[in-house]
């Protein structure tokens, strides 16, 4: 069966570029299927115009081009590129994308990237390939190729970065049925979230819930982790969340380097997903080496994780702030859920004879949290535990079982 590559970029100013990359396509009986995301005309024949694309997003092409407007111009081709790429793919026009650029060809592309479900092979060439990325990968699964050379120009270097490019793509499109259909696993799937220092209760209650028939996925709660379990959630992947390590808002309200952003939190909530959820690392915020510590922390407790990773014990008066925010989160939920509290330490060095051990802090916590919340279906539960006792793992496993069985 032929398989089809959507090609997307700036066919105007890299029309030659492009029809070179069109060629290798053809080359490997691969249908190419050309999107124009320049401003004017293309330098070729396109399968989707540029007009097209600004008219998905409510802009005029035509005003466009009279504006000269370059910011704009970014603005309005990749919201249109946003919407219309996974309408274009529902209606089975291609099996995976490319592109090729610099930090704006690059910006106008993956929007539209990362708006395809997971799974759909997404090559971005990019000059902006070997710096951070996260800002155009996101929670996506897109490959970023360095460009080694500016996409400007076809020569010794750019040739071959462009035909590995596009092999790559096509093994993806082409060699999936080589190895044979992955067998659909019918097993309901939860997700979970686990720090180094919550290792042991979360692979506990992994092994509990594998154990009674679901499918557990783990994620690092690093920022991007919880981002991307936030975009799983929403993108109805799971039938039950246990959000047991909740750390990543330390780091979103005191400063730390791992924050998933302020929608953490949210979206098993909106989209009614059973869970049950506690304060796993919540004595911690994330720091890079200790010689990055900002000045006003060099005094705090700080433990060294490892030599990349500094940790620093959490106040009383930031766990209130802490406390407050996750109740603040909870109460939005319109289905039952269940927040677990470990008296006995909410880490693995939260713990007697621990150096993060903070009596204080964990009452702070806890008040914080029973005090903010004021929602019939919310039940707090507190256990004579350390959260990384088997007791903590089993009975959270079990209560998430109980509220997806409800459901």
């Amino acid at each position: 069966m032929s398989k089809t590559i959507a090609i997307a970029g700036t066919f105007d100013t890299k029309g030659k570029e492009f029809l070179y990359v069109k060629g290798l396509a053809e080359e490997l009986g691969i249908t190419p299927y050309m999107i124009h995301t320049g401003v004017f005309a293309p330098a070729f024949e396109v399968d989707v115009t540029n007009m097209e694309v600004a008219e998905a997003a409510g802009y005029d092409i035509e005003d466009i081009v009279k504006k000269k407007d370059r910011a704009l111009a970014t603005e309005a081709l990749s919201k249109g590129m946003e919407i219309l790429i996974p309408r274009l793919y529902q209606e089975g026009k291609f099996d995976g994308i490319i592109s090729f650029g610099g930090s704006g060809g690059t910006s106008l592309v993956t929007p539209a990237m990362r708006a395809l479900p997971i799974g759909v092979p997404k090559v971005m060439v990019s000059t902006m390939a070997s710096g951070n990325v996260s800002q155009y990968v996101g929670t996506s699964d897109i490959i970023m190729i360095p460009s080694i050379v500016d996409v400007a120009g076809l020569n010794k270097v750019s040739k071959t970065i462009f035909r590995n490019a596009i092999l790559t793509i096509a093994g993806m499109i082409g060699m999936k049925e080589k190895l044979g259909d992955e067998k659909e696993d019918s097993k309901p799937m939860v997700a979970a979230t686990m720090f180094g220092v919550t290792t042991p209760c979360v692979d506990r209650a992994k092994a509990y819930l594998e154990e009674s028939g679901y499918e557990v996925l783990v994620f690092h709660a690093t920022g991007t982790g919880g981002k991307t379990m936030e975009t799983l959630i929403s993108a109805g992947f799971f039938q039950g969340v246990l959000d047991l390590t909740t750390t990543e808002w330390c780091d979103e309200l005191v400063g730390g380097v791992l924050s998933a952003g302020s929608t953490r939190c949210e979206a098993a909530i909106k989209c009614k997903i059973p869970q049950v959820v506690s304060v796993g690392a919540c004595d911690m915020v994330n720091f890079g080496p200790m010689d990055t510590i900002p000045e006003q922390f060099s005094s705090r407790n700080l433990y060294k994780h490892n030599p990349t990773v500094t940790l620093m014990r959490t106040t009383v008066p930031e766990n209130q702030k802490i406390g407050a925010m996750l109740a603040s989160k909870w109460n939005q939920t319109e289905t039952d859920m269940a927040i677990l509290l470990p008296e006995k330490g909410v880490s693995m060095i939260d713990a007697e004879g621990q150096p993060f051990d903070g009596v204080e802090e964990r009452k702070a916590l806890f008040d914080a949290i029973e005090n903010g919340i004021d929602n019939g279906h919310v039940e707090i539960i507190k256990l004579d535990c350390n959260i990384n006792d088997k007791l903590f793992a089993e009975t959270a496993a079990q209560k998430l079982i109980d509220l997806m069985e409800k459901k």
